[in-house]
């Protein structure tokens, strides 16, 4: 019996087959094995210019950002070292700033460094 595999756009577990497909009933999404095979392995994160993230490398941002909760604007060129992938999301990073921490920043407004 093959295993069954968990959501690939919400994440959880609580999926079951119905004929061909796969179904979430937590998030209402329906995929056949072969897609959720290959949208786990064609997840890449990029930056504004298309090079490929990795955890723990350093970007800058590349226009100024206002930061929710914060009275202190991101600037353009402040680097973001070490940063952290987000899980099942190709388009947000995690990451610290020297005056700013537990930043989660799109990486549309980021270079690789």
């Amino acid at each position: 019996m093959a295993a069954i595999p968990s959501c690939p756009q919400c994440g959880l577990d609580n999926t079951y087959a119905d004929g061909a497909l796969w179904i979430c009933p937590d998030c209402g999404h329906e995929w056949t094995a072969e897609e959720g095979a290959a949208g786990e392995a064609e997840m890449v994160v990029r930056d504004s210019n298309g090079n490929p993230l990795a955890a723990g490398d350093t970007v800058v941002v590349i226009k100024d950002l206002k930061v929710k909760g914060s009275s202190i604007p991101l600037k353009q060129g402040t680097v973001i070292r070490n940063i952290r992938l987000v899980d099942g999301d190709p388009e947000h990073i995690e990451g610290n700033s020297e005056k700013i921490k537990g930043l989660v920043l799109k990486t549309q407004f980021l270079r690789k460094a």
